[in-house]
This record gives C-alpha cells, sequence and structure tokens, in this order.
C-alpha cells in the first residue's frame, strides 16, 4: 500500500473518530445534566437554579481556564480518539494520561503520528474497560474489604498513590534534560511551600509552570544556535 493510500484511509479514520466522538460528547452531557433535572423531577424537588449559578461562579471560572489548559495540553498527545475517550470516561491526570504516555514510550512512537493516535486510543481505551472492571469488583467486595481499607497503616499508602504515580514518570523526563525541568520543579516546590492553598489549583499552575520550561527550552535552542554558528 502505497503513502497516498495510507493517508486516505487515516484520514477517513479520523473522520469518523470525529463524528463518533462529538455525537458521544453530546449523549454524556445530555445524561450529566439531564439527570438532576429527572431525579428532581421524580421527587419534586427540582434543583435550585438559583444557588446552583452562584456556586457555579465561584469556582467555574478557575475550572473554566484549567480546562482550556488541560485541552491543549494533552490533546497533542492522546490524538482525537483517545482526546475523545478520556475527556467522556475522566480521570485523565490520574489514570489516562500516564498510561497512554506509558503504552507510546513502550512503543516507541511520537505525538502527531497516525501510530500515536493508534495507541493512545488502545490504552485509554484498555485503560477505561479496567477502571470499569476494577470498579465492579470493588463494589462487590467494599463490604468485607472495608475494614482493611480503613486501617491506619494503609492510609500513608493511599495518600500518596498520585505523588508516587507521577513522581515515577517525571523521574524519567527529568533525565532526559535536567537544566530545563529543574528550574520549573524547584520554582513550583518554592511556590506551593510558600503559598499551601495553591495545592488545590495544581490544573491551573500547570500554564505558569509550563510557560517557564517552554521559555528555558527557547533559551537552550537559542543558544546551541549561537554556538553552532561560531564554530563555523
Amino acid at each position: 500500500m502505497n503513502e497516498q493510500n495510507k493517508q486516505r484511509i487515516y484520514e477517513s479514520y479520523l473522520e469518523r473518530t470525529h463524528r463518533l466522538g462529538r455525537i458521544s460528547v453530546v449523549i454524556t452531557l445530555a445524561l450529566l445534566l439531564g439527570a438532576p433535572f429527572l431525579i428532581g423531577a421524580y421527587l419534586q424537588a427540582p434543583p435550585d437554579l438559583g444557588a446552583f449559578l452562584k456556586g457555579f461562579l465561584s469556582i467555574g471560572l478557575v475550572y473554566f481556564v484549567s480546562c482550556v489548559a488541560e485541552y491543549l495540553i494533552y490533546v497533542p498527545m492522546l490524538g482525537a480518539g483517545g482526546t475523545y475517550l478520556a475527556f467522556i470516561t475522566g480521570n485523565l491526570i490520574n489514570m489516562k494520561i500516564p498510561c497512554a504516555v506509558t503504552a507510546r514510550d513502550i512503543v516507541g512512537v511520537k505525538s502527531g503520528t497516525p501510530e500515536n493516535e493508534i495507541i493512545s486510543t488502545l490504552s485509554i481505551a484498555v485503560s477505561s474497560l479496567v477502571t470499569i472492571l476494577v470498579l465492579a469488583l470493588g463494589v462487590l467486595l467494599l463490604i468485607p474489604l472495608q475494614p482493611f481499607l480503613q486501617s491506619p497503616t494503609l492510609q500513608p499508602a493511599f495518600d500518596n498513590v498520585v505523588p508516587a504515580l507521577f513522581g515515577a514518570m517525571a523521574c524519567k523526563y527529568y533525565r532526559g534534560n535536567l537544566r530545563i525541568a529543574a528550574v520549573p520543579l524547584l520554582l513550583m516546590a518554592l511556590l506551593f511551600t510558600l503559598v499551601p492553598s495553591l495545592t488545590g489549583s495544581t490544573s491551573f499552575m500547570i500554564i505558569p509552570s509550563g510557560a517557564v520550561a517552554i521559555g528555558l527550552a527557547w533559551l537552550c535552542y537559542r543558544r546551541e544556535q549561537r554556538e553552532q554558528e561560531a564554530l563555523k
């Protein structure tokens, strides 16, 4: 099969993926937004829209910024199919992103390629199915395992699952270019130490830390260019 046929097949795949993804997003939004109203109508206790809007405005602006940042950062990593699956099923930071990045690194593909599109979609789909299976088992075994899970001995482990997960992932990328990674890491660690309240806005803080990393990468690139020009 020549490259032209491969490109045509890939474009057809993307077109179908976007069509199914948009339909799935609309259905998901309708179910999420319609459930409270249906339950309220059934119980004759409709939601208080005034209270809802007041609560939404108090936190909606913060989450709006983080949603835009996550969209701009994660879509190039996940591709079309992976993005629809991840944003519909949720739990991106804790589950979907690490799974997709790990699968991509194992296979050895790059972001923005058709291979990455396929690998990300498959890895996130498998992750979603495994999550559903684990949740189903958790519900069935919740009562028998409740004394074990609530043990004070295990509580520190549950509190550090996310830091351990992302610490292990970050170590690989930090070793790849420690000069660029160290400054944002130290800057954010210092900022969170001085202003502990920011720990609840980690998604929002991706923007300034990412800007610092991009700026450092650009400075390093410019310096390498000047060094190469000096050697000519």
